[in-house]
């Protein structure tokens, strides 16, 4: 099925009359939110009734989780991104996103959109008008306002009913009879959701006659008396589920000291979190690395944090993050322990780069992927307290941003870095030598030559003045570039002259290419595998031999750096090398060899969650394909092909090369099975799911 949607919760109890509600209205409105006070269930209510109605809409169901976001910038990109939309277009965000939007059938679910209210309804207002099959379920503390909107407003179960008994049970793990204390339990929490899972995992410790004589002292206090710690409440607590309040403030009196400490220093992470993390960031006075763990263990037993998942990642849910967060404050540590998160994930980001080259590419790839959420969260964080800090950290991971598709992220964050932060040298030239990929990437050449011109120019004046330092160059320059000495070239010189190259590639000039790329190479001492940087020059110059029509030459050293690559075990040169061995293979007129490369690199993007490089690979076997005389297996590869391209939100590109090769044995293609057929293959494979299309292009096979 198309889409994406969590799994549901399988605690999930009741609610037959809401979701019957919520499926009568989605077949009705276009825009339907359902509203609710914090922990009343509003998202797993969302998520069981985004499942029912998912085989209603052809194009699927689609999840947005804006939890993680504090602010209105990334909005788009958070929705751009849970539709599968790899946006590498200029321009107005929204604008791709409309268009992705603008012919499918889907459902999509925004949920938690009470912190971003107004910018939700401003971009659900423009979704609908652009997209006619587009559907909107939201979840919410309060409508959106959009002309059009069905309300839906959840109150908590019922008190005395069986399924506030039934959730409890299944919480706890004991059958609790009907009457007795479980009932009194549920009758005192007013049936609210979250406040029954918190009581049963005091059950779970305590109790259920414990817990039921507890909570009638707790909520027997005044209400004021019951939460009075947090500011300005009416805007997470209205006054008719003071309940919630209590229940979520006797949980916290139940921590020990120390819990209560990891609650409230824990609330700065707004995604994910591992034990690692949560250590670097958390530690600190009685909350040593030996106390820390056991304190996450109660908070885990407590229900206040989720139990980790398959990756070893917890995570605590918004209401109970708000009330920690409230809590760091009044102990005056909010700007103290927000800063640790930020140097943490600055470092984590810096080791990320540093280990780009060699086997834990991967990993550490994917460690950025996983932690993008809080990535964000410091990058914010340093771009207000201290910007040098924050290019340091943009330019360590904005290229595996690019790579995964997050360009406009990686863009937003280097043109913000590079406007705050008065610094030179190393963070500088990399921000540059990434915002210049990232604009090459998003098809703005014009940008990304004025970019690929400050790059140079840092790289140089960076590497002179180290070589002051180290006493290698001639003699000091005035003014802010070097006008007399020798500077030594280096890394940055090699990555300035790789992005001139990536440049002069996608603008049709080889020669260009090689000729910045190899003079760069000669005049810098070292090997192949010295540096990512110097990896990444050779990979220019074996694109521009291709370019240059040197194919022997090109596909020789192509051999040699892929072999080198994996004794080294990397990964993204390694699958940008198979393209360019399948676009040689179909130079050479060697269709079989050029497919062969060309699932080499599909299986690589994958493994990289690429979308573009997908697309890219896609349309080098297609031609293979279709080369080949196979003009099933190619109008289905294309098919599939094209509906990777949407997902990037841009038009088919690709080298010059490559697109007039496509073009000719399309239309061979088109020929040997017959225009019909083609079309029909084609319209099918580009209608059905993308990662079946992809796994029958790497098994060989045609749709039935």
């Amino acid at each position: 099925m198309r889409g994406h949607l969590p799994d549901e919760n399988p605690g999930f109890v009741g609610r037959r009359t809401e979701l019957e509600r919520i499926s009568a209205a989605l077949a009705e409105h276009r825009l339907v939110t359902v509203t609710g006070v914090g922990g009343v269930g509003k998202t797993r209510l969302a998520l069981r009734a985004a499942h029912r109605a998912a085989g209603r809409f052809p194009d699927g169901a689609w999840w947005t989780d804006l939890t993680p976001l504090d602010g209105d910038r990334l909005l788009i990109a958070l929705v751009a991104d849970s539709v599968d939309l790899a946006d590498h277009t200029p321009g107005m965000a929204s604008t791709a996103l409309c268009r992705r939007l603008a012919e499918d059938r889907l459902l999509l679910v925004l949920d938690s959109c009470e912190h971003l209210a107004d910018p939700c309804a401003r971009l659900v207002a423009e979704l609908l008008a652009a997209a006619p099959g587009l559907t909107v379920l939201a979840t919410s503390r309060r409508p959106l306002g959009v002309d059009g909107e069905r309300t839906i407003a959840l109150d908590p179960l019922p008190p005395a009913g069986r399924d506030a008994l039934e959730l409890l049970r299944r919480a706890a793990g004991e059958d609790f009879p009907a009457a007795g204390p479980a009932g009194e339990v549920c009758v005192r929490l007013e049936g609210i959701p979250l406040a029954l899972e918190l009581a049963a995992a005091q059950i779970r410790i305590q109790g259920v006659e414990a817990v039921r004589d507890q909570l009638g002292t707790r909520l027997d206090t005044p209400p004021d008396a019951r939460f009075a710690l947090l500011a300005h409440t009416e805007r997470v607590w209205p006054s008719r589920h003071q309940t919630l309040r209590a229940a979520i403030g006797w949980s916290h009196e139940l921590c020990t000291p120390l819990e209560r400490l990891l609650w409230a220093r824990l609330s700065v992470f707004r995604g994910p979190f591992d034990l690692a993390s949560a250590t670097a960031v958390c530690a600190g006075g009685p909350l040593t690395r030996t106390t820390l763990p056991e304190a996450l263990d109660g908070l885990v037993r407590s229900s206040v944090v989720r139990p980790p998942d398959a990756a070893g990642r917890h995570r605590m849910l918004d209401t109970i993050r708000a009330y920690g967060a409230t809590w760091l404050e009044r102990t005056g540590e909010t700007g103290t322990v927000a800063d640790r998160h930020a140097g943490h994930f600055r470092s984590l980001a810096r080791r990320a780069d540093t280990a780009w080259l060699g086997a834990r590419q991967l990993r550490w790839y994917r460690s950025v992927d996983a932690h993008h959420t809080d990535l964000r969260t410091a990058l914010d964080r340093l771009l207000r307290t201290d910007p040098d800090a924050a290019l340091d950290l943009v330019g360590s991971v904005a290229f595996a941003w690019s790579c995964r598709g997050r360009l406009r992220e990686a863009r937003d964050g280097l043109e913000q870095a590079l406007l705050l932060s008065g610094a030179r040298g190393r963070a500088r030239a990399r921000a540059l030598w990434a915002l210049g990929v990232t604009l090459v990437l998003q098809g703005e050449s014009g940008p990304a030559q004025e970019v690929s011109e400050r790059c140079a120019r840092e790289a140089r004046y960076t590497e002179y003045e180290e070589a002051l330092e180290e006493g290698c160059a001639d003699a000091p320059a005035p003014g802010p570039y070097p006008r007399t000495g020798r500077p030594r070239p280096g890394d940055l010189t090699l990555d300035a002259a790789a992005l001139a190259g990536l440049l002069a590639l996608t603008t049709g000039r080889p020669m260009a290419a090689y000729v910045v790329v190899d003079h760069v190479l000669d005049a810098v001492p070292g090997g192949p595998a010295d540096s990512a940087a110097r990896l990444r020059c050779g990979l220019v110059r074996v694109f521009a031999l291709t370019g240059l029509g040197r194919l022997a030459e090109a596909r020789e050293r192509a051999l040699a750096l892929r072999a080198l690559c994996e004794e080294l075990d990397e990964h993204w040169t390694r699958t940008a090398l198979e393209y360019q061995l399948a676009l040689t293979g179909l130079l050479e007129g060697e269709p079989a060899a050029a497919a062969g490369h060309a699932r080499a690199m599909l299986e690589g993007t994958r493994r990289l969650g690429a979308s573009l490089g997908v697309a890219l690979g896609l349309d080098v076997l297609a031609t293979a394909l279709a080369a080949a005389g196979d003009g099933e297996r190619a109008a289905d590869v294309s098919g599939t092909g094209e509906a990777y391209w949407r997902s990037t939100g841009q038009p088919r590109r690709g080298l010059p090369g490559l697109r007039a090769l496509r073009e000719k044995y399309t239309d061979t293609a088109r020929a040997t099975i017959g225009e019909p057929a083609y079309e029909e293959i084609f319209l099918r494979a580009l209608t059905g799911l993308p990662q079946d299309g992809l796994d029958r292009a790497l098994r060989g096979s045609v749709q039935a």
